[in-house]
This record gives structure tokens, C-alpha cells and sequence, in this order.
């Protein structure tokens, strides 16, 4: 495994944030269900991308990639899934998406997934979902993680789901776009509510009937049927987020582009959330750039993270070269990601000399002054891109362990990033 060693550093320049990983796995899984030919153009190229599409492969679909487009000829909503294993590698949507369309098979599937996901990942609202509507399912292990068996058919009738991860609920709307008959949805609790929301978009992008009442009740007919389509991944506002705030503690003023206001993500909110703070942007929404001002004192603030919950670890590392104290809320979720974000941020944190304290769904954190240290990436992608840019504002060197994983969403983090002017370097 391989690690940074990151020195204190000036950012100037330009840069092109990845392809969104949201977007990019939806279509594939979109693709796979629709009738004929589906064209994927500037997908995110990363380990998750490769990972959904041996998933759909074996879910029946016929796929074609390469360098610039993804070609999926679809399954016509009829999965034809072989005896082989899915393996779901450490991707929750994965995980949680195939294991819902698996339910549309008469064949048993078997899906699981590297320890992060048997040990990190909850099953047991989406099995309890499916099973309300007629599919068998089981933890293997008996303890509502993967490994799960799941055997269809999904038929019509009404359902209950937890929904405080909105991945459960998204990966039982897909499926139920499917389902013999019509289906109502009932969610509990329903949390991080742009993520269905971007789902919802896809639904309404490729014409999939549905009725959402405040995101806590929805009826679909079933029996979903549509074309296959092109599209054009914009960019990913989760990654986005590591350049602004970099740019944000340094100092530095730096140009982003590929950044889509009009687009749907969650994390999106993240750039209001800085203005709160004080940041100062100057946005293009017509060149899909943002311009990150440099020089602007940043301030702490409460905030509600639960609408954008993947960004509560860069989040906090801003918060750490804020003045005065900034209390994040409403992320209990995050505790069930790669790793327990919540603990692991301010874990290691510490370590570089932060004030900062958990409590039950957040974070409280008083700005000061980080300096370097050897800390844990927990091998969690944002935890490493996060602590990398504490890294970058901190003084003396910062080693971070385990960090092959940026690979997830950002692959190009480190040449990116030591074009614009970081040291960070790359080490066994």
C-alpha cells in the first residue's frame, strides 16, 4: 500500500475536477436495464466504474468500454444473471443497487464485497424491503451483511424502508420501477435527500413514471420499460470540494472547471456552505468553471450536513483553519460509510494538534493551528484526499498511510494536485 508524504504548500492554477461517480454508476445500472444500445461519454475511469461493470456484466448486460465511452446493450428489465458471485469490491452503491436488480432474477445471486463492506455496509432495510415484496433474502452470516442471496421474482404491493442512507432507498425505487405490478414505498425517516433526489432525475430523464410524495411516500405502476440513451457525465462535485477547500486554507486562488450548477448532486450544497463561511467564488454557470478568490478569513459556523453527508471530512478539515468554533449536525449516517467517518475524522485530526470533539450525529470543532503528523486514511478515499489537504496547510510534514484508494473518485488526485504547486509525493 502506498503512501503521501504532503509538505505545507501555494496553489495556483487550473484544474478539471474527475467525472461524478454518482452519475457514472447510475447510468451504467440504467443502461443495463433499458432496451438496445446505451452510450456513456466521459465516464469516471476509477476502480468502482470497473467494479459496477463486471456487476451488470454478470446481471446479463452486454458491455464495451473504452477510453472515452462506455457501450451497454441493455437487458430489457429481464436480468439473466448467471452462478457466478458478485463482488460488490468496496463500493456501497454497488453493493446496495445490484443487490436490489438481483431481485429481479428467478436465479439466486449471491453478492458481497471487501471487509469494509461485510463489516461496514448494512443490508438489513433493503433485504427487509425486498422481502416485503415477495423476494427471498438472507445474510449469509446472519448479522444484515453482506454476503446476502437474493432470489426473485419482485412483485407489486406496498413496502416499508428505513431511509436515513439514501442508498437503500434509491436501489429499491430502481427496482421497483421493475416490479411485476404496481408498488407503494413508504420511507421512515428519510435522510440525505438530494442523492434520491439525483435518482429521481435519472427517472425522469429516461421517462420512468413515478409519484413521490415529500420524499416519504412513492408509487410507481412497475412494469418499467424505456430506450437506451447517450449521455455526458458531468463533473463531480464531491471531488470538487478537495480543490476549493485546499485552495481555501492555503491561501491560494484557484480556477475549477467542469463544476455544474444546474446539476443535481448533493454535495453541491458544499459551495454554499463555504460562502457561510466567508469564501468568496466567482461562478460561470454558462463555462461550468468557479473561481476560488484568495486571501478571505474564514469564520465557523452550525451547520446541517445530512443533505451532503460525503462531505463532512473535508468539511471538518476546513473547519479546522476556520475562527471561532463550527458544529456539524445531522451525520449520524456518515458512521456507516467506508469507515466511521465521524470517529476516524476526528481521530486523526488530533493527531495533527485539532480541537475537536464528537458527539452523537457531528462534530464540534475549534479552529487552530494544524501542524504535520503520521496519520490513518483508514483506507477510505476521502479520508485520505481530506487529511491530504490538512496536509497541504499544516506545518511540517504530514504522512498518510493506505492512500491507493483516491483511486476511487479521483485518480489523477496527486498529479492534479502537484500541478497546481502541492508536494505531495507518492511512496511505498
Amino acid at each position: 500500500m502506498s503512501h503521501f508524504l504532503i509538505k505545507k504548500s501555494i496553489l495556483k492554477g487550473e484544474i478539471i475536477v474527475p467525472p461524478s461517480k454518482s452519475h457514472t454508476l447510475r447510468a451504467i445500472l440504467f443502461g443495463t436495464l433499458g432496451n438496445g444500445k446505451s452510450t456513456i461519454h466521459n465516464y469516471l475511469q476509477s476502480t468502482d466504474t470497473a467494479t459496477m461493470i463486471e456487476a451488470c456484466r454478470l446481471l446479463g448486460a452486454t458491455i464495451e468500454v473504452t477510453p472515452t465511452r462506455i457501450e451497454i446493450q441493455g437487458t430489457k428489465g429481464k436480468i439473466n444473471h448467471t452462478e457466478d458471485v458478485i463482488n460488490a469490491g468496496n463500493s456501497g452503491i454497488v453493493l446496495r443497487f445490484c443487490s436490489a436488480i438481483g431481485s429481479l432474477s428467478s436465479n439466486p445471486v449471491v453478492i458481497t464485497g471487501d471487509h469494509s463492506i461485510r463489516h461496514q455496509r448494512p443490508m438489513k432495510h433493503l433485504l427487509d424491503g425486498l422481502s416485503q415484496l415477495g423476494v427471498s433474502t438472507s445474510s449469509m452470516r446472519g448479522d444484515g451483511f453482506a454476503p446476502i442471496i437474493l432470489k426473485g421474482p419482485l412483485k407489486s404491493g406496498k413496502a416499508t424502508i428505513f431511509g436515513e442512507d439514501s442508498q437503500p432507498v434509491s436501489a429499491l425505487l430502481i427496482a421497483v420501477a421493475f416490479a411485476e405490478g404496481p408498488v407503494e414505498l413508504e420511507v421512515r425517516n428519510a435522510g440525505e435527500k438530494p442523492w434520491v433526489a439525483l435518482t429521481l432525475d435519472w427517472f425522469d430523464r429516461l421517462g420512468i413514471l413515478y409519484e413521490n410524495q415529500a420524499f416519504e411516500t412513492y408509487r410507481l405502476p412497475g412494469n418499467c420499460r424505456y430506450e437506451g440513451f447517450d449521455y455526458i457525465v458531468p463533473g463531480d462535485f464531491s471531488s470538487a470540494a478537495f480543490p476549493i477547500a485546499a485552495a481555501l486554507i492555503t491561501g491560494s486562488e484557484l480556477t475549477i472547471h467542469n463544476i455544474d450548477m444546474q446539476d443535481s448532486q448533493g454535495d453541491k450544497e458544499l459551495i454554499p456552505t463555504f460562502q457561510k463561511m466567508g469564501a468568496t467564488f466567482e461562478i460561470d454557470v454558462t463555462d461550468k468553471k468557479l473561481v476560488v478568490k484568495k486571501g478571505k478569513k474564514l469564520s465557523g459556523i452550525t451547520v446541517d450536513i445530512n443533505n451532503f453527508i460525503d462531505a463532512i471530512t473535508i468539511l471538518a478539515v476546513t473547519a479546522c483553519y476556520a475562527e471561532g468554533e463550527t458544529w456539524i449536525q445531522n451525520a449520524a449516517v456518515a458512521k456507516q460509510k467506508e469507515c466511521n467517518r465521524i470517529q476516524s475524522i476526528a481521530t486523526e485530526l488530533r493527531k495533527m494538534g485539532a480541537i475537536i470533539t464528537e458527539t452523537d450525529s457531528g462534530l464540534r470543532i475549534q479552529g487552530s493551528p494544524l501542524k504535520g503528523a503520521s496519520v490513518e486514511s483508514y483506507n477510505d478515499h476521502r479520508m485520505a484526499m481530506s487529511l491530504s489537504v490538512a496536509g497541504l496547510g499544516a506545518k511540517g510534514e504530514t504522512k498518510i498511510s493506505s492512500v491507493d484508494c483516491v483511486s476511487k473518485t479521483f485518480p489523477t488526485f496527486t498529479q492534479d494536485f502537484n500541478f497546481l504547486g502541492a508536494s505531495i509525493r507518492v511512496f511505498p
